[in-house]
């Protein structure tokens, strides 16, 4: 059961949308179901009722309070609407739920003879509209201090007692949705989105990987948004705003959002905490990451940055497995940058599920626990290269890229998913596993080509170099596992892969021993899939292209000593790849 509360100026307004046909006629028989008193006059279904009687008596104690004492928003208005998959509730269930979410909010506290007046108006299954003024019997203004939070409360012990879908709790860090009337707005003017959520997403990327405040506001200004600067009398900035550029209001003025009406970590002040950096630092953020391609023949910019943005996301996992959750919580609040320095260049059909991606871990990287800003340097540069690098192409280099930088950024998001889970925070961990859906999603979008090329060149080996890469799957992963391992049909680019690391110099059985100890393999979807891009990030192989491969036998040599650092994810494996060069 989700509440829905807002607040304004006009009774007579809200009673007349209320019992009126709704903006598309969805309103059916509106009709009173309960009252602070139950006796309030019911428009709907008696004939010699009104809506001027009824907001008469609601408004009775503003009255009385005066126009000297008079609050600028006296209504109180709070929708409840079930989930579609819940049962249809009766109507003395509703009338039940709107008591006592008016007694949880502090409108009408129980056994309280000054509480406030209030209705309740139903004129659809699935919802029903309490309208309150909030001016008590002694005329003193209603203690509704955190009423969202209080109601919220009390829904989830509704859901509980009553059966229905029981929603995650909030802990008061989510942004605020777009209302119904922005929503309305939108569909009318064909906009795939609420200039809400589009203006969070371009303040989100622009801050992404921002090295300091001018920085910020520029890259805000070059995306087309107009933003406006609240300027002190020092000529200090104190906040800002933002609006679309064409969006205006009744008046014909520019819709305006501050930074807290879009995400409560977008406001100046939390911004600039995070972009602040310590001394001796700027230097360290500035250099090249350890582990990228120092080759720039032989990778494209984007290629490179992502390759060196996934090493800086694999070693940010190991974190979150620590005891320090300050830094954990960094670690998760700058990741969400990564994602948006993502969803910002990638190519068009990655975008879609990237930006949704993003748009759902937003919630997740926001939690109470107060987050450290000195561990997340490599982070934040990540994304920073990531936007320096440019737009991404569907060459396979960058494609190959990609998906290594989504494996990461897909290990690292379920292990925080399980973080938050583990602290309580069921809304973040909820929103890091819708996550990890559209992160999957997007990395079949970029494996798909080269890991279709690794199988054709599998498909091609010479007989004896595939049959001594089986023989060295047997040893190294023997029994039945080994047995499966060599029936799955990504066999063949693993076969591919371990034959090219042999050409190269290196031992097969090493690799795999090493590709095998990284991280689990339980749930891998296909293990051959897995252990092929691993076995590809160790021996630092080139992008695969439909070329013959190389059909000599090359003398083994033993790989580096030093296996990559073990990273506990449960699902992650089943996407896990990479081209980066290897861990030193």
């Amino acid at each position: 059961m989700v509440p829905n509360i807002v607040c304004g100026s006009r009774t007579y307004g809200l009673l007349a949308y209320l019992y009126g046909p709704g903006r598309r006629d969805e309103h059916v028989d509106p009709h009173l179901i309960a009252s602070w008193d139950g006796y309030a006059p019911d428009p709907g279904r008696d004939p010699a009722a009104s809506l001027k009687q009824l907001q008469t008596a609601l408004d009775m104690r503003v009255d009385q309070r005066g126009k000297r004492r008079a609050l600028k928003k006296h209504v109180w208005h709070c929708s409840l609407r079930t989930s579609p998959e819940d049962r249809a509730l009766s109507t003395e269930e509703w009338a039940e739920a709107a008591r006592r979410v008016v007694a949880a909010a502090g409108i009408a506290p129980d056994g309280d003879p000054d509480g406030c007046r209030w209705v309740a108006v139903r004129h659809a299954e699935d919802h029903v509209h309490i309208a309150a003024t909030i001016v008590r019997g002694d005329l003193l203004k209603a203690d509704i201090e955190n009423d969202f939070r209080r109601a919220q409360a009390e829904c989830r012990k509704i859901e509980k007692e009553w059966g229905l879908r029981q929603l995650n709790p909030g802990d008061g860090t989510a942004a605020k949705e777009p209302t119904n009337a922005e929503k309305h707005k939108a569909a009318r003017l064909g906009q795939p989105d609420t200039s809400r959520q589009l203006l969070r997403d371009a303040v989100r990327q622009a801050l992404a990987g921002a090295s300091d405040e001018g920085e910020f506001f520029a890259r805000l200004e070059t995306a087309g948004v107009l933003v406006n600067r609240k300027v002190g009398p020092s000529g200090d900035v104190l906040g800002y705003s933002v609006a679309a550029v064409g969006e205006r209001d009744a008046a014909g003025k520019p819709v305006f959002f501050g930074g807290y009406k879009l995400g409560p970590d977008l406001t100046l002040p939390r911004i600039r905490q995070r972009l602040a950096v310590p001394l001796g630092e700027r230097a360290d953020e500035e250099r090249q990451p350890q582990g990228i391609d120092r080759t720039p023949g032989r990778r494209s910019a984007p290629a490179r940055a992502r390759l060196a943005a996934s090493t800086a996301i694999d070693e940010a996992i190991d974190v979150l497995d620590g005891e320090d959750d300050a830094a954990a919580a960094g670690i998760i609040t700058d990741t969400g940058e990564v994602l948006d320095a993502l969803a910002g260049t990638a190519m068009p059909a990655q975008k879609t599920q990237l930006l949704a991606a993003a748009r759902a871990y937003e919630r997740a990287s926001r939690s109470h626990i107060r987050a450290a800003s000195a561990e997340t340097r490599s982070v934040r540069s990540a994304a920073r290269q990531i936007l320096a690098g440019g737009y991404t192409t569907n060459k396979a280099p960058d494609a190959t890229a990609a998906a290594t930088l989504l494996a990461a950024l897909l290990l690292l998001v379920i292990a925080s998913s399980r973080w938050h889970a583990e602290r309580g925070h069921r809304q973040q961990a909820a929103a890091a596993r819708a996550t990890a859906e559209h992160l999957r999603a997007a990395y079949r979008q970029a494996a798909t080509r080269p890991m279709a090329a690794l199988r054709q060149r599998g498909r091609q080996l010479p007989r004896p170099v595939r049959e001594r890469q089986e023989q060295a799957v047997a040893r190294v992963v023997p029994g039945e596992a080994g047995r499966r391992l060599l029936a799955e049909p990504e066999f063949d680019a693993l076969a591919a892969v371990l034959a090219e690391a042999e050409a190269a110099g290196h031992d097969p059985e090493a690799l795999l021993e090493q590709a095998r100890s990284w991280r689990e393999l339980g749930t891998a979807d296909s293990v051959s899939a897995v252990l092929t891009w691993r076995v590809r990030r160790l021996a630092d192989l080139p992008v695969p292209a439909r070329s013959q491969p190389p059909t000599r036998a090359a003398g083994p040599a033993r790989a580096e000593a030093g296996s990559p650092p073990a990273t506990a994810t449960a699902t992650a494996t089943s996407t896990t790849t990479s081209d980066a060069p290897r861990r030193r």
